[in-house]
């Protein structure tokens, strides 16, 4: 069956209802669609040290393995091999001297010889750790705090609407991100110890979804009726 642009546009439609029911579990995850949309942002306590939730209408800022930056409200991260990382390892932003982007790392040393321990984000955004070395004339372990960055969040003029890309989001092209650090130039601290649940009403992307479905079966049900048709006057006119 020749797909028209009637068709077409509804099997887009599905894959939009689709993306919303994917990401329905993901945290912090924004809809395409409005109409599934949860009332407010919700979070969930955690004893992860290193899991925050972002204040309304801002965004974590995260590197990706090309070298692009994209935008997600999941702040679920992780320390990896001294870097502070997404939960698929990508590079979380923070903020160096002069306001500029720079990736949060650990120590090498520190990593190396494993003496990073009891490492969190505080709600300022600062990612600390705990150096702990043993003096070898006496044998005493003693832990020194360690301040290795600090978060960068972003947001956007009010009525921007972010695409995903993958599971990231990114603005149009000549949408400039404001960033900064969390509680300076009016962006709100974090929610240290809480993951942020989905923006995604499950139910409601599901039935969205089943009736993308039904609109597309329909359209499709109804071209072959028409090329049905069609051939039947041809045949007629033989």
């Amino acid at each position: 069956m020749f797909l028209n642009s009637t068709l077409t546009a509804a099997l887009d439609r599905i894959a939009e209802r689709a993306a919303d029911a994917r990401r329905a579990f993901t945290p912090g995850a924004q809809p395409l669609h409005d109409d599934v949309a949860t009332p407010a942002a919700r979070s969930d306590f955690t004893l992860d040290p290193l899991a925050v939730s972002a204040p309304e209408q801002s965004y974590f800022v995260i590197r990706d393995e090309r070298g692009h930056y994209g935008f997600t409200r999941d702040g679920d991260f992780a320390l990896r091999d001294g870097r502070l990382v997404d939960r698929l390892g990508r590079a979380v932003t923070g903020i160096a001297a002069g306001e500029s982007a720079a990736e949060i790392r650990a120590d090498a040393v520190d990593v190396t010889l494993e003496r990073v321990s009891a490492a969190h984000i505080e709600s300022d955004g600062t990612v600390a750790y705990q150096r702990v070395a043993v003096d070898p004339r006496n044998a005493t372990r003693a832990a020194q705090r360690v301040v290795i960055g600090r978060i960068m969040l972003a947001r956007f003029p009010a009525g921007t609407r972010l695409e995903n890309d993958g599971d990231l989001l990114r603005p149009h092209a000549g949408i400039a991100a404001q960033t900064g650090a969390p509680g300076n130039n009016g962006f709100g601290t974090l929610l240290p110890m809480h993951r942020p649940r989905s923006g995604i009403d499950v139910d409601e992307s599901l039935a969205r979804l089943k009736e993308a479905y039904m609109s597309f079966e329909a359209l499709a049900a109804a071209e072959r009726a028409k090329g049905h048709l069609g051939k039947t006057a041809i045949d007629l006119l033989k």
